[in-house]
Formats: C-alpha cells, structure tokens, sequence
C-alpha cells in the first residue's frame, strides 16, 4: 500500500491539542505478552498481515500517567493486540486505548484513528515488606533488574472501569511492582534512552481510514518484574446488575441489536484476553517524553467498508 500525504492539520488538531507533533511527559510501563494469534486477528484488519511465530504474536499494553500534555493531567491504557506487517516495516495495533479525559479520547478518536473509550483509573497504593539485599544479586540489583530492586516498599493497585454513557464496566486491575510515583528520586531509574514506537490506527467508526504514525520516545529506562493483571470478577452479582431491567447497561443494549450487543461484549472479553496473555518483558519508562507525530493516511477507506479490527 503506498503511503499518501499527512492528514491536514485542521483535521488533526482537536480543541485543545493544537497542530502537531503533540507532546506528553510522565512515566509509563510497557509491557510485552505474548497473544494467541487468533485473539489478535479478531482486531487486524484484512489489510495487513500478522507478525506470527507458533501461533502467537507480540502484543500486550502500555499504561501511562501523564502529568503534562494537550490534555492536561490523565491516565492510560493502550491495549496492544499484536505486531502487524506491511512492508517494508511493521508496527503495533492497539485494540484498545482507555483514557480518563474525555478530551484525550475525542482526540485520539478523531486525529489519531484511536479505538479510544472513556475509562476511571482507581489507584491504591499498598505497603509491602521490603526483601533483604543479596550479595550474589548485587549485579542485578545495579542494573534495574534485582529482586531487591524490583521489590520497592510501595506497590499500587490500577483498577480501571470502562464508562459508555451511563454505564460503567470493569475492564481489568493492574498491580505494579515498582512503586508509583518513585520516592526515591536518587534511585538509579535506568539509562536514558530515545526510542520510535511506529504503529497503526485507523478503521474505526470515527476515523475509517487506515492511518500510521509514530511515538518518539525519550526516557529513563529499565526492566521490572512484569505486573500483574487480573480480570473483572465474573460473579453473577455483576452479571444480574448489567442484565437486570432499567439498569443504564440494560437500557443501552435494549436499544441495539443482538448482533451489534454480541460485537460490544466479544471485543471487551477480547481486550481482557490480550491483557491476560503470558508477560515476556516488561519496561518502566521514567522522565518519559513523547512526541506524538502526525498520522499519515496508508490507505482511504469509507464507513461502509469496515467488517473486521479495532
């Protein structure tokens, strides 16, 4: 697919954003899983091609508190689906991205081609007995990836509920290993380093066309224990409240059809499986600077067109 001009900036900028590039500055963890690759394939679209080996793929998510950005302050999730191909290189499809600001999502919907969703990040953070330091783990411990380093006093808990309207859904709990925000400012954070995430976005009801655009990264960088994520509970008490009769998610979900309800809850149990996935690595981005640049269109696409992907 050959690349075509960048979008103008008037249809990129978003109250206010502004033109890009954009910026934002915080911390963030990325965090890479490995994803069956039929789970992934249900966001891809038929464009592009799975980046697969033995029936799995790479993808996982990036969770971000930003503290400075067009936005202002705000948290989140990109749920990434997997690594997709279209030569000559290969970028990231995100499944999800959950963002409490709603500016920030009308932003990445629009601009960006974002599967953006208004979301509430609960945090809570959680004392934890600090491990004795180990002589033959000194080395590690040096470089960021000790036990002893990885085992701060602090960890914090992540819940984030997804809202549509007046309806509010859990989606998924993170618990970081590493304490949020760092204490310590004289901890070593790892080095610094500057980085491109390129990826794909696109085919979605608020932006059909298929876009691509790139995160350069500037940060202080190292490797933490993975976090662990856990689902929402499935306990019938949720179940009976979102079904029972007059509840906002029983009033939205009267007013579509069973097949537009079955697509809805299909791609949020697939979000949960992606982020349920087996952890292969994950980083803690410190003193993170990002530039966001402009999408470029790969390829034009109308509302009529889109069957499958984010």
């Amino acid at each position: 697919m050959p690349y075509l001009k960048p979008m103008e900036a008037e249809e990129k900028s978003s109250s206010g954003y502004g033109k890009p590039p954009w910026i934002f500055k915080g911390r963030a963890l990325y965090q890479l899983h490995l994803v069956k690759a039929e789970t992934a394939r249900a966001f891809i679209p038929k464009e592009f091609r799975l980046v697969e080996a033995f029936g799995y793929t790479l993808g996982g998510f990036f969770l971000a508190s930003y503290e400075d950005s067009p936005a202002g302050v705000f948290d989140e999730l990109v749920v990434i689906a997997g690594i997709v191909w279209n030569p000559p290189t290969s970028c990231a499809w995100a499944a999800r991205v959950l963002v409490n600001s709603d500016e920030a999502c009308v932003h990445g919907r629009k601009a960006v081609g974002l599967p953006s969703q208004v979301a509430r990040f609960s945090k809570r953070i959680t004392a934890i007995p600090r491990q004795q330091k180990s002589k033959t783990n000194g080395f590690l411990n040096m470089i960021g990836i000790g036990n002893t380093f990885n085992s701060p006093k602090d960890c914090m808990d992540v819940q984030v509920t997804e809202i549509e309207g007046h309806t509010a859904a859990d989606a998924c709990s993170v618990n970081l290993n590493t304490a949020v925000p760092l204490l310590k400012p004289e901890k070593w954070m790892g080095p610094a380093i500057k980085m491109s995430l390129p990826s794909f976005s696109g085919h979605t009801v608020y932006n059909p066309n298929l876009l691509k655009y790139s995160c350069q990264i500037e940060c202080r960088v190292r490797a933490v224990k993975p976090a662990r994520v856990s689902s929402p509970s499935p306990g019938p008490k949720n179940k009976k409240e979102n079904e029972k009769e007059g509840s906002p998610r029983h009033q939205t979900f009267s007013s579509m059809d069973s097949t537009a309800v079955e697509t809805i809850e299909n791609g949020e149990n697939l979000c949960v499986s992606v982020m349920l996935s087996k952890p292969v690595l994950a980083l803690e981005f410190n003193c993170l600077n990002m530039q966001v640049e402009a999408p470029i269109v790969v390829s034009h696409c109308s509302k009529n067109t889109l069957g499958g992907g984010s």
